[in-house]
């Protein structure tokens, strides 16, 4: 079979496949046609369809006609599907036998002297969560700030964690409120969830976090979010699941589209906003643990005045003040 990459994709998907309907449409294409002696992308496409058998040439009517392309998808797809099945069982193969070696390395006096805690600096993080992940049996629970989400979010994390669910792993995840507004998250989220995953959100929580098999958690150092700290030490550990589930149950589920709960969300945004503005916190903080953009913190914030009919944020203050509201009605 020959090999086709992604460029012979675009090609066929853009131009090869309308150029065969037309044939299907102009019972077929004169070698003549104009268009092939000016468009050398329109040549390309038909030479393409030539070798893929969906078009040949008639001597008799010397025309390009459109052949059934049914033994097409089974020359073309059924190889590519073999292939990729091939690849995932030599991937997991590989996730196997690098999980066995973790279990061995954990038993050895030399992880005894690292120590429960693990430093990871930027390029680092990334391959040890990897790991981690293909090593997870039972469980992955992990709490994600929306804050610089997208960038991260990608076919290969979507991929990984299906992966992971496919091998009959649990997976629980926490986003805050505004991540029900990016594209990409929302990809993600069908995606693992038809596979058995669960999402909730909330209006705020703790910073980013992983947790695998209870037994490894994966956390900032700080506020330096290129530095990563593992934990191994089992009652830290333990800590820190107890908060995810709590929580956990305070979260409302990702997938719900329901209008009372979509009120009930809009109703904590406003209310966390509120706090925000009481305690005095700076506008980017406020955004960042909301979990979105200054600019549009600023609009909740201007939502606040028109319902309070100030015209400054000293008098939106005010009124606040005077009704005695503190944010947690």
């Amino acid at each position: 079979m020959d090999e086709y990459d992604s460029q012979d994709r675009q090609l066929f998907e853009t131009v090869a496949a309308p150029l065969y309907e037309e044939m299907l449409t102009e019972a077929g294409l004169a070698p003549d046609d104009p268009r092939l002696a000016t468009d050398e992308t329109l040549r390309r496409a038909l030479d393409l369809l030539v070798e893929l058998g969906l078009v040949r040439h008639d001597a008799e009517s010397d025309r390009w006609l459109p052949e059934d392309p049914t033994s097409t998808v089974a020359r073309v797809v059924s190889p590519l599907g073999r292939e990729g099945a091939r690849l995932l069982q030599e991937s997991a193969a590989w996730s196997s036998t690098l999980a066995s070696l973790g279990q061995a390395w954990r038993r050895t006096p030399q992880a005894t002297e690292v120590g429960p805690f693990t430093y990871l600096r930027a390029e680092a993080i990334g391959p040890f969560l990897a790991g981690l992940v293909a090593e997870c049996q039972e469980e992955a629970l992990t709490a994600q700030p929306q804050t610089g989400r997208d960038l991260q979010l990608s076919a290969g994390i979507t991929q990984r964690d299906s992966a992971l669910l496919e091998r009959g792993a649990r997976i629980r995840t926490l986003y805050q409120h505004s991540a029900r507004r990016s594209s990409a998250t929302r990809e993600y989220v069908a995606a693992v969830t038809a596979r058995g995953a669960e999402v909730r959100t909330l209006d705020e929580f703790f910073n980013r976090m992983i947790v695998i098999d209870r037994r490894v958690a994966v956390i900032p150092s700080g506020d330096d979010l290129s530095v990563a700290l593992a934990v191994r030490e089992p009652s830290v550990v333990s800590y820190l699941v107890d908060v995810f589930e709590r929580s956990w149950e305070r979260g409302r589920p990702f997938t719900s589209r329901s209008a009372t709960m979509l009120k009930d969300i809009a109703a904590e945004q406003r209310a966390m906003t509120l706090r925000m503005l009481i305690e005095g916190h700076p506008d980017p903080v406020s955004a960042k643990r909301l979990g979105v953009s200054p600019r549009t913190y600023a609009g909740y914030v201007a939502d606040l005045k028109n319902e309070f009919e100030a015209e400054t944020r000293f008098q939106l203050g005010y009124t606040i003040g005077q009704r005695g509201i503190s944010g947690e009605e």
